[in-house]
Protein backbone atom coordinates (compact mmCIF):
# COMPACT_ATOMS: atom_id res chain seq x y z
CA UNK A 1 0.00 0.00 0.00
CA UNK A 2 2.47 1.99 0.87
CA UNK A 3 4.28 2.05 -2.84
CA UNK A 4 0.63 3.01 -4.15
CA UNK A 5 0.05 5.80 -2.01
CA UNK A 6 3.52 7.59 -3.17
CA UNK A 7 2.51 6.65 -6.72
CA UNK A 8 -0.91 8.43 -6.17
CA UNK A 9 0.52 11.17 -4.06
CA UNK A 10 3.21 11.58 -7.32
CA UNK A 11 0.16 11.70 -9.86
CA UNK A 12 -1.54 14.11 -7.74
CA UNK A 13 1.26 16.48 -7.77
CA UNK A 14 1.57 16.23 -11.41
CA UNK A 15 -1.79 17.45 -12.06
CA UNK A 16 -0.48 21.01 -10.67
CA UNK A 17 -1.57 23.42 -8.13
CA UNK A 18 -4.74 24.31 -9.60
CA UNK A 19 -6.22 21.09 -9.60
CA UNK A 20 -5.62 20.62 -6.04
CA UNK A 21 -7.04 23.68 -4.95
CA UNK A 22 -10.38 22.72 -6.62
CA UNK A 23 -9.85 19.45 -4.85
CA UNK A 24 -9.40 20.91 -1.84
CA UNK A 25 -12.85 22.78 -2.74
CA UNK A 26 -14.51 19.82 -3.21
CA UNK A 27 -13.81 18.42 -0.09
CA UNK A 28 -16.71 21.07 1.84
CA UNK A 29 -19.26 20.24 2.56
CA UNK A 30 -21.30 19.97 -0.28
CA UNK A 31 -18.18 18.70 -2.70
CA UNK A 32 -18.13 15.26 -3.16
CA UNK A 33 -15.22 14.51 -1.84
CA UNK A 34 -16.30 15.26 1.91
CA UNK A 35 -15.72 12.98 4.26
CA UNK A 36 -17.75 12.12 6.98
CA UNK A 37 -17.37 9.66 9.86
CA UNK A 38 -17.20 9.45 13.15
CA UNK A 39 -13.94 11.86 13.42
CA UNK A 40 -15.79 14.26 11.07
CA UNK A 41 -19.58 14.47 11.76
CA UNK A 42 -22.27 17.06 10.22
CA UNK A 43 -24.90 18.94 12.23
CA UNK A 44 -28.11 17.30 12.75
CA UNK A 45 -30.19 20.28 10.46
CA UNK A 46 -27.96 19.35 6.85
CA UNK A 47 -30.32 17.97 4.52
CA UNK A 48 -28.52 18.16 0.56
CA UNK A 49 -30.36 20.58 -1.55
CA UNK A 50 -30.64 18.68 -4.71
CA UNK A 51 -32.67 15.41 -3.31
CA UNK A 52 -34.00 13.37 -6.15
CA UNK A 53 -35.12 9.88 -6.75
CA UNK A 54 -33.16 7.80 -8.92
CA UNK A 55 -35.04 6.31 -11.83
CA UNK A 56 -34.17 2.81 -10.60
CA UNK A 57 -35.81 -0.56 -9.22
CA UNK A 58 -35.68 0.55 -5.45
CA UNK A 59 -37.44 -1.22 -2.30
CA UNK A 60 -39.44 2.22 -1.79
CA UNK A 61 -40.53 5.61 -3.56
CA UNK A 62 -38.63 7.24 -0.03
CA UNK A 63 -35.05 6.14 -1.52
CA UNK A 64 -33.13 9.64 -3.05
CA UNK A 65 -29.72 10.68 -3.89
CA UNK A 66 -28.11 14.12 -4.86
CA UNK A 67 -28.91 14.77 -8.23
CA UNK A 68 -25.77 14.30 -9.86
CA UNK A 69 -25.34 10.94 -8.17
CA UNK A 70 -28.96 9.40 -8.23
CA UNK A 71 -28.10 9.91 -12.51
CA UNK A 72 -25.23 8.31 -12.30
CA UNK A 73 -26.68 5.14 -10.27
CA UNK A 74 -29.29 4.85 -13.21
CA UNK A 75 -26.55 4.76 -15.43
CA UNK A 76 -24.58 2.00 -13.52
CA UNK A 77 -27.62 0.01 -12.76
CA UNK A 78 -28.60 0.14 -16.91
CA UNK A 79 -25.20 -1.26 -17.38
CA UNK A 80 -25.30 -4.21 -14.78
CA UNK A 81 -28.73 -4.72 -16.92
CA UNK A 82 -27.01 -3.76 -20.31
CA UNK A 83 -23.78 -6.09 -19.87
CA UNK A 84 -24.37 -9.05 -18.01
CA UNK A 85 -28.38 -9.42 -17.43
CA UNK A 86 -28.13 -8.61 -13.65
CA UNK A 87 -31.29 -6.51 -11.63
CA UNK A 88 -29.65 -4.56 -8.57
CA UNK A 89 -31.89 -2.61 -6.52
CA UNK A 90 -31.96 0.82 -4.82
CA UNK A 91 -32.27 -0.17 -0.79
CA UNK A 92 -31.26 3.09 1.01
CA UNK A 93 -30.00 5.95 0.02
CA UNK A 94 -30.61 9.68 1.81
CA UNK A 95 -31.03 9.30 5.20
CA UNK A 96 -31.88 11.97 7.72
CA UNK A 97 -30.31 12.90 10.90
CA UNK A 98 -33.52 11.49 13.12
CA UNK A 99 -33.93 8.44 11.02
CA UNK A 100 -29.87 7.67 11.27
CA UNK A 101 -30.42 8.21 15.02
CA UNK A 102 -33.05 5.72 15.48
CA UNK A 103 -30.98 3.12 13.30
CA UNK A 104 -27.89 3.30 15.72
CA UNK A 105 -30.46 3.46 18.97
CA UNK A 106 -32.09 0.15 17.72
CA UNK A 107 -28.43 -1.26 16.75
CA UNK A 108 -26.90 -0.13 20.44
CA UNK A 109 -30.26 -1.85 21.71
CA UNK A 110 -29.47 -5.18 19.85
CA UNK A 111 -25.90 -5.57 20.62
CA UNK A 112 -24.12 -3.07 22.50
CA UNK A 113 -22.70 0.48 21.96
CA UNK A 114 -19.03 -0.78 21.02
CA UNK A 115 -20.74 -3.54 18.49
CA UNK A 116 -23.21 -1.24 17.13
CA UNK A 117 -20.13 1.31 16.35
CA UNK A 118 -18.85 -1.31 13.99
CA UNK A 119 -22.03 -1.53 12.20
CA UNK A 120 -23.84 1.64 11.99
CA UNK A 121 -22.77 4.88 12.02
CA UNK A 122 -24.11 7.33 14.98
CA UNK A 123 -26.52 10.16 13.88
CA UNK A 124 -24.20 12.95 11.92
CA UNK A 125 -21.53 10.34 11.67
CA UNK A 126 -23.19 9.13 7.90
CA UNK A 127 -22.63 9.12 4.67
CA UNK A 128 -26.24 8.35 3.84
CA UNK A 129 -26.75 12.05 5.39
CA UNK A 130 -25.15 13.43 2.68
CA UNK A 131 -27.29 11.88 0.11
CA UNK A 132 -24.12 10.84 -1.61
CA UNK A 133 -24.33 7.02 -0.79
CA UNK A 134 -26.70 3.91 -1.41
CA UNK A 135 -26.86 0.55 -0.19
CA UNK A 136 -27.34 -1.80 -3.19
CA UNK A 137 -29.28 -5.09 -2.88
CA UNK A 138 -30.01 -7.76 -5.90
CA UNK A 139 -33.12 -8.95 -7.58
CA UNK A 140 -32.70 -12.47 -5.39
CA UNK A 141 -32.04 -10.36 -2.09
CA UNK A 142 -32.10 -7.26 -0.40
CA UNK A 143 -31.52 -8.22 3.06
CA UNK A 144 -27.51 -5.73 3.02
CA UNK A 145 -26.08 -8.84 4.03
CA UNK A 146 -22.18 -9.43 3.20
CA UNK A 147 -23.14 -12.40 1.47
CA UNK A 148 -23.95 -9.73 -1.30
CA UNK A 149 -19.95 -9.11 -2.03
CA UNK A 150 -20.15 -13.30 -2.75
CA UNK A 151 -23.12 -13.03 -5.47
CA UNK A 152 -22.28 -11.66 -9.26
CA UNK A 153 -24.13 -8.76 -9.01
CA UNK A 154 -21.32 -8.11 -5.96
CA UNK A 155 -18.82 -8.60 -7.80
CA UNK A 156 -19.33 -7.01 -10.65
CA UNK A 157 -20.61 -3.81 -8.58
CA UNK A 158 -16.53 -4.21 -7.19
CA UNK A 159 -15.17 -4.22 -10.47
CA UNK A 160 -17.23 -1.80 -12.31
CA UNK A 161 -18.98 1.15 -9.48
CA UNK A 162 -15.87 3.52 -10.28
CA UNK A 163 -16.87 3.82 -13.89
CA UNK A 164 -19.72 5.77 -13.21
CA UNK A 165 -18.47 7.91 -9.86
CA UNK A 166 -18.66 5.05 -6.95
CA UNK A 167 -16.26 3.50 -5.04
CA UNK A 168 -16.87 0.76 -2.21
CA UNK A 169 -16.21 2.72 0.94
CA UNK A 170 -16.47 -0.63 3.59
CA UNK A 171 -13.52 -3.40 2.79
CA UNK A 172 -12.99 -5.83 5.02
CA UNK A 173 -9.45 -5.23 4.77
CA UNK A 174 -10.05 -1.33 5.43
CA UNK A 175 -11.99 -1.26 8.96
CA UNK A 176 -8.43 -0.33 10.86
CA UNK A 177 -9.03 2.93 8.82
CA UNK A 178 -12.56 3.16 7.90
CA UNK A 179 -13.80 2.18 11.43
CA UNK A 180 -16.44 -0.03 9.96
CA UNK A 181 -16.94 -3.63 9.48
CA UNK A 182 -17.35 -5.07 5.39
CA UNK A 183 -20.27 -3.78 3.73
CA UNK A 184 -19.97 -4.83 -0.16
CA UNK A 185 -23.71 -3.02 -0.23
CA UNK A 186 -22.39 0.72 0.29
CA UNK A 187 -21.14 2.46 -2.53
CA UNK A 188 -20.24 6.09 -2.28
CA UNK A 189 -20.86 8.78 -5.26
CA UNK A 190 -17.26 10.88 -5.56
CA UNK A 191 -17.30 11.95 -9.24
CA UNK A 192 -15.83 10.00 -11.91
CA UNK A 193 -12.52 11.43 -11.76
CA UNK A 194 -11.74 10.66 -8.17
CA UNK A 195 -13.54 7.15 -8.45
CA UNK A 196 -11.00 6.03 -10.77
CA UNK A 197 -8.01 7.00 -9.25
CA UNK A 198 -9.68 5.43 -5.82
CA UNK A 199 -10.20 2.32 -7.51
CA UNK A 200 -6.39 2.44 -9.32
CA UNK A 201 -4.72 2.78 -6.03
CA UNK A 202 -6.95 0.71 -3.75
CA UNK A 203 -7.26 2.38 -0.71
CA UNK A 204 -10.02 4.00 1.00
CA UNK A 205 -11.16 7.26 1.12
CA UNK A 206 -10.24 8.36 4.27
CA UNK A 207 -6.56 7.46 2.77
CA UNK A 208 -7.29 9.37 -0.75
CA UNK A 209 -8.65 12.50 1.30
CA UNK A 210 -5.04 12.63 3.26
CA UNK A 211 -3.34 12.00 0.19
CA UNK A 212 -4.90 15.16 -1.25
CA UNK A 213 -3.90 16.99 1.65
CA UNK A 214 -0.42 15.97 1.68
CA UNK A 215 -0.43 17.61 -1.53
CA UNK A 216 -2.04 20.97 -0.86
CA UNK A 217 0.86 20.64 2.35
CA UNK A 218 3.73 20.30 -0.35
CA UNK A 219 1.96 23.15 -2.74
CA UNK A 220 2.13 25.12 0.35
CA UNK A 221 6.10 24.79 1.57
CA UNK A 222 7.11 25.30 -1.96
CA UNK A 223 5.44 28.81 -1.29
CA UNK A 224 2.93 28.50 -4.16
CA UNK A 225 0.02 30.90 -4.02
CA UNK A 226 -2.93 29.35 -3.55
Amino acid sequence: MILRMMSLLVALLSLGQAAIVRYESEMNLGGYLFLVNRERPISADYVPPDLVRPDVKSTSDAVLMRHDAARALEKMFLAAKEEENYTLIAVSGYRSYATQSSIFSRKVSNVGRKNALLYVAPPGCSEHQLGLAMDLGARRNTSLEASFGDTDEGKWVAQNCWRFGFILRYRDEWTPVTGYAYEPWHVRYVGEEHAARIFEADIPFETYIAQIREAMFAYLVQGGER
